[in-house]
């Protein structure tokens, strides 16, 4: 009798844990298939993987500090005023509403439309940089980008010119030049009455051949990309954010074919004002850069530390040239740029909608100064 009801108890134990165990895995199943779903979509969606661990990282930084604060008062006077620990239910508040209360724009951005162009952490700010003066990428509606524009006359003599002189390329290219928004334009390049600084020829990719010419002309041997990215975005039904995923496209093809690529540049024209983006540099109008780097990926500190090195050269040799260093990512922003592809990638603004095509023309000199003598360093 004893054995039966010792054996039954042991029966139910054995259940018991079986049960546990399958609960266990059942439930860590699940966990794993939901936060695949979760993050599958993307890498700049909101619970995108990149995002949690950026999250994660920082609640995790912030609870240590405020539990070594905690239990010995003696950190308070080594940690600097920047570094103050957060209290956790604050901690827990910003995690779960995204919003901080140390930073203003967390909370407009919701409430004010449009506000999120203005999004991004200035790192290094160039003269007359700030949050109003921020890069603003435009998405003008399909219809807009793939009218037909007619440019100045004078303009498209000197397109047929320089296509009629355009140098080739030799040698293995090691730098990559892309215009994911292959349309952008200036306006004093098209006719008075034009209603968008769009172009379906007159646009950034003439800036970027500038750029890769003078690039030969120094030594380094670039590829550029002049691929029409609007229509190929018009042709696949694409709306204007999904510019990058055309590009990243493109790249991609063009890294296969070109196995030394080591540099890569997008190219792009900024909505700003012309009194933002021209400065006059010993006796002559420029297009002023902004380098933007997207955080939306793990090296992106790589990227980020290339744009410091070439915005430092640049102050170096050209005074006020250079807007400044600009990150961008978090959910509701592209953040990526296509960077992931590459650890020296940047995206770089030449002068605004009121500059010409000759002001960023000298710009585009001055920049391949700084790239060549940077490549040059790299390489020793």
């Amino acid at each position: 009798m004893w054995s039966e009801v010792k054996n039954k108890q042991n029966k139910n134990i054995w259940t018991s844990l079986r049960k546990w165990a399958a609960g266990t895995i059942g439930g860590l199943l699940f966990m794993m298939v939901f936060i695949t779903i979760l993050t599958a979509e993307g890498q700049d969606n909101l619970f995108s993987s990149r995002q949690l661990h950026t999250w994660s990282s920082e609640i995790q930084q912030h609870l240590l500090l405020s539990a070594f604060q905690f239990e010995n008062h003696y950190f308070d006077q080594a940690v600097p005023p920047e570094e103050e620990s957060t209290p956790v239910p604050t901690l827990l508040f910003e995690f779960l509403t995204r919003l901080d209360f140390h930073e203003p724009r967390t909370m407009l951005g919701m409430e004010i439309p449009g506000f999120a162009l203005f999004d991004g952490n200035i790192v290094v700010a160039g003269e007359g940089t700030d949050f109003t003066t921020m890069p603003i990428e435009s998405a003008p509606p399909m219809e807009v980008l793939m009218k037909e524009r007619k440019a100045a006359d004078d303009r498209l003599q000197v397109l047929d010119t320089e296509e009629e002189t355009e140098n080739t390329q030799t040698g293995e290219a090691v730098a990559h030049i892309v215009h994911s928004h292959s349309r952008e334009s200036y306006y004093p390049e098209l006719e008075e009455n034009a209603d968008s600084a769009f172009h379906q020829d007159v646009n950034i990719t003439m800036v970027g051949k500038h750029l890769g010419k003078e690039l030969e002309e120094r030594g380094v041997q670039t590829f550029v990309d002049t691929t029409d990215i609007t229509q190929r975005l018009h042709q696949k039904g694409w709306e204007f954010p999904r510019s990058y995923d055309v590009s990243r496209n493109v790249i991609q093809n063009d890294i296969k074919e070109n196995k030394q690529l080591e540099m890569f540049f997008d190219l792009h024209r900024d909505s700003q004002p012309r009194d933002v983006t021209t400065v006059t540099v010993n006796g002559e109008t420029m297009a002023k850069t902004f380098f933007v780097i997207g955080k939306n990926h793990p090296q992106y500190e790589k990227n980020l530390a290339m744009a410091k090195d070439l915005n430092s050269r640049l102050e170096a040799s050209y005074p006020g040239l250079s807007r400044g260093v600009l990150t961008k990512g978090g959910g509701g922003a592209n953040g990526r740029y296509n960077q992931d592809l590459s650890e020296q990638s940047v995206l770089v603004e030449i002068g605004g909608v009121e500059n010409t095509l000759d002001e960023a023309y000298r710009t585009t000199e001055a920049l391949a100064e700084v790239i060549s003598a940077y490549h040059e360093e790299m390489n020793k």
